[in-house]
């Protein structure tokens, strides 16, 4: 691992203690009695330092990462500002959220951590297209960036509704799942699979089921939405392609483990024991997830789920930390040996 990258990863995974203290501070409140925290203030600051200290930090750094590996050695020196200034925000979140909720400041810092992402999607697509070679990789990182931008319509809708004293709850919770929804079915699944996507082709494994398997996720995207409001009433059009697009993922995913099944060997001779465990628990957890989404489909189940909180929040960290941590843990603690000059982690 270069030295930018340890630099940088062990920050980010200084981040990650940090939401896993809050997290453990938040479930402890439940039981008993800290009256000088808000739990609500204190949960906010704690999903906005998620999404912005740990996860998108550390997806922001491996994709600079990747410009490393692909001849750009100049590319941490040029990113520095923007990582910098992405941890700033969220660590102005992390302090302002748990003090006075969504006020002057905390909306501050959430408005200025979603334009650090806009300059990171166009400096990366950017340097993307320097990258000579057409690689599937290249494909799920422009996903991801282009789902992380059209993510920030979530919260740019709140602030509207806000700003114009106009809150209706249908509203409200439709612009928060969508934000939700675009960050971790979007830029977190498609920056993680163009990360696992660049170790495939570092280990020569070329398929043009790969880039099937990508489209497939691409298209259910969106639709994949309304699986988030389908407590909403919807048209059947809509929800007939929310089932498709739910089985469509599912079918992606089983291309995808099947393609690589005979490079089986091959891939687990660069990865040891632990990194085996973590990759397997995440496969896992993406494979319940997609299971879940289609089961969610079913117009009872969905009420169930949609009407127990407890439910949906147990889902957001099968997805969060089950899934994506879990991957990006296993990437940091270097797990995988590349066989090449240049070293993604």
């Amino acid at each position: 691992m270069p030295s930018e990258v340890q630099k940088w990863f062990r920050l980010t995974l200084l981040n990650l203690l940090i939401v896993a203290f809050i997290g453990v501070l938040l479930r402890y409140k439940i039981a008993f009695s800290l009256p000088f925290i808000d739990q609500k203030f204190l949960l906010h600051g704690h999903s906005h330092f998620a999404f912005a200290g740990w996860i998108t930090q550390a997806l922001m750094t491996l994709m600079v990462a990747y410009l490393v590996a692909n001849g750009q050695a100049e590319a941490f020196k040029k990113y520095k500002t923007l990582l910098i200034f992405n941890l700033i925000t969220a660590y102005g979140m992390l302090c302002s959220f748990p003090v006075q909720g969504y006020g002057f400041f905390s909306i501050t810092f959430s408005m200025l951590s979603i334009f650090v992402s806009y300059t990171f999607a166009i400096e990366f697509w950017q340097d993307l297209k320097k990258i000579s070679e057409n690689k599937v990789s290249m494909l799920w990182f422009k996903a991801a960036l282009v789902f992380s931008v059209f993510s920030s319509i979530g919260p740019f809708s709140l602030s509207y509704m806000m700003a114009t004293h106009n809150l209706h709850e249908k509203w409200y919770l439709s612009s928060v799942y969508f934000f939700l929804h675009f960050q971790y079915n979007g830029w977190f699944f498609f920056a993680c699979m163009g990360l696992l996507m660049h170790k495939l082709e570092e280990f020569g494994v070329k398929s043009n089921a790969l880039k099937r398997v990508f489209w497939y996720f691409f298209l259910a995207c969106i639709p994949a939405y309304f699986l988030s409001v389908l407590w909403i009433p919807i048209h059947l059009s809509i929800y007939m392609l929310v089932v498709i697009s739910s089985i469509i993922q599912l079918v992606g995913w089983f291309i995808f483990l099947n393609t690589i099944k005979p490079y089986r060997k091959t891939l687990m001779s660069g990865i040891n024991r632990t990194g085996r465990i973590l990759m397997l628990l995440a496969g896992v957890a993406l494979t319940i997830k997609l299971f879940l989404q289609i089961g969610s489909t079913h117009p009872q189940l969905s009420q169930i789920a949609f009407g127990f909180r407890p439910i949906v929040i147990g889902y957001l960290h099968l997805v969060l930390l089950g899934m994506i941590s879990l991957y990006i843990v296993a990437i940091s603690k270097k797990v995988i040996s590349m066989e090449s000059q240049h070293l993604l982690v």
